[in-house]
């Protein structure tokens, strides 16, 4: 929602300002990836000792995770201090964009402990079931990045150097109220400095789930950045058009990807009890509810294109919003695919076979994605955005192999339920 906000008021400020935001979205996507992965592993060892009834250790591995957060920050600092530059430029943008990408990126990765932090106490706030606080502590953030922004751009006129600052301005907010209401609230990780010891094992059993969980995410953030490559060579339009599909999609994906994490411990407490029933009906409801949220999704993306791209379009021919209704109405094509394929994948999941789940994101987003996208480029620009319905076909067709086997090795042979006596 940050870079989603950013990109509508810095779109209303130039073309030239939402061609630099969307150039250093893919590292603002790199440093979710490592915060919310670390984060992962945090709230993993929180809950199982937890679990194990040793509360202490707990608040252990609570306050190491503080610490390979703070780790996590430093390294953008390094690539925010020395490396903007280099990385904006990867695409050959013009002189403008250069420096208006080059002084987003460095304020948002310097500056970015608020993140960090913030989603450290969220990740503390989920692994005692205290989920509400958790969203509360990411709303507050993300009102005030919002509120900021047309002050701090327009008002203030400080251009994109104000979107950053809202952005930066709204992580530390989001990352003081998650470290007051995990005081006040969350009394089992409540913080302190007394007794602390570094603990190498600590945090090696918060790297082993984190790591795999940030490469994962890692991904979406890699092909951007490798997309933008191939897209530049037409244009910094085009550039522009995968910047706001990234966005407007999220929209979508979000729900859905929201709604297959909550279906991960019913379909797991099922596979497990042997209750063949349970699983199927809980997965048949999920991908319900996602093709209902695609096909919506995939009903506007047709029919008002132009309304979805024009808030970020302030040049004057609407050249922005014209390119762009191409890409919508193409890329659209996939979205009901692309609900079953992202159900099949949390399935996998919620089974044991996370090695699946991971083979569809690296075919999804990189082996079969980017090779096509750079073929289809060889016929013009227009011809990329069919790189997605292919890519999520392939993936469709392979995940649904994958399914097969699972369910001859593991469903098939579960035991037939009892009836239920009246």
């Amino acid at each position: 929602l940050y870079n989603i906000v950013d990109g509508i008021f810095v779109g209303q400020y130039s073309p030239d300002a939402l061609t630099a935001v969307n150039l250093a979205m893919p590292m603002q996507m790199l440093m979710i990836a490592v915060s919310t992965g670390m984060g992962t592993g945090i709230n993993s060892l929180i809950s199982r000792r937890l679990g194990e009834k040793r509360p202490h250790e707990a608040r252990d591995a609570a306050r190491h995770g503080i610490l390979i957060e703070v780790v996590g920050w430093l390294l953008f600092v390094i690539v925010g201090l020395f490396f903007a530059r280099a990385y904006i430029g990867m695409t050959n943008p013009k002189a403008e964009v250069l420096e208006m990408g080059t002084l987003y990126l460095r304020i948002v990765c310097t500056l970015s402990l608020g993140q960090f932090m913030s989603i450290c106490f969220e990740r503390m706030m989920q692994a005692t079931g205290n989920t509400t606080l958790s969203m509360i502590t990411q709303r507050s953030g993300a009102v005030t990045n919002i509120i900021l922004d047309p002050i701090l751009i327009f008002s203030c006129q400080m251009g994109i150097a104000g979107a950053a600052i809202a952005t930066v301005i709204g992580q530390v907010v989001s990352c003081t109220v998650g470290f007051a209401l995990n005081q006040w609230k969350n009394r089992e990780l409540r913080l302190t400095h007394e007794g602390f010891r570094f603990d190498w094992k600590t945090v090696q059993n918060i790297l082993v789930v984190g790591v795999p969980s940030t490469i994962m995410q890692a991904i979406s953030s890699v092909c951007t950045t490798l997309m933008n490559m191939i897209l530049a060579g037409f244009g910094d339009i085009y550039v522009n058009v995968l910047g706001v599909y990234f966005k407007l999609q999220s929209f979508l994906f979000m729900p859905v990807f929201g709604l297959c994490n909550g279906m991960v411990p019913i379909v797991g407490y099922n596979f497990g009890a042997q209750k063949k029933k349970r699983v199927y009906e809980c997965v048949r409801v999920c991908l319900v509810y996602a093709l209902v949220i695609m096909a919506v999704g995939a009903l506007l993306f047709l029919a008002v294109p132009n309304l979805l791209m024009m808030p970020f379009d302030s040049s004057a021919d609407k050249a922005l919003t014209a390119e762009g209704c191409v890409a919508l109405r193409i890329i659209c094509s996939h979205f009901l695919i692309a609900a079953a394929g992202i159900t099949l994948s949390t399935v996998f999941q919620a089974v044991g076979r996370g090695t699946y789940s991971l083979i569809m994101s690296l075919c999804r987003q990189l082996i079969v994605l980017l090779p096509a996208a750079w073929a289809l480029s060889l016929i013009g620009p227009n011809a990329i955005w069919w790189a997605f319905p292919i890519a999520e076909v392939f993936t469709i067709a392979l995940s649904l192999w994958m399914f097969r086997r699972i369910y001859h090795d593991r469903i098939r042979t579960m035991p037939p339920e009892p009836p239920v006596l009246a």
